[in-house]
């Protein structure tokens, strides 16, 4: 039985996703940009920001089932997952027709 867990363990975390950005999601990534730039005054800062957001979720091509389910809000209980990344929450679903 451990063998066998170990395997399933170590072909799910190899698995790889293709990532699709909605074009929802990166017009609030502009909305961001803009509030952190303009209205902070911190032009380095929403950089710096957008960069680390977009990095993490370019990052859930590997093993995106690490994430917490989303619970509240309309979208909760159907199969939306939620990294936090720094003050900011994304919401995402696996799609295993996806997977490379």
């Amino acid at each position: 039985m451990p063998m066998l867990y170990l395997k399933s363990w170590r072909r799910n975390i190899l698995d790889k996703y293709r990532v699709q950005i909605n074009p929802r999601a990166i017009r609030e990534l502009d909305k961001i940009f803009e509030y952190i730039a303009l209205d902070k005054l911190s032009p380095e800062s929403a950089i710096g920001q957008v960069s680390r957001i977009k990095s993490a979720i370019l990052r859930l091509d590997t093993f995106p089932q690490s994430h917490q389910e989303r619970n509240e809000g309309r979208y909760a209980g159907k199969g939306y997952l939620q990294p936090l990344i720094d003050n900011y929450l994304a919401m995402f679903r696996i799609d295993e027709s996806k997977k490379l």
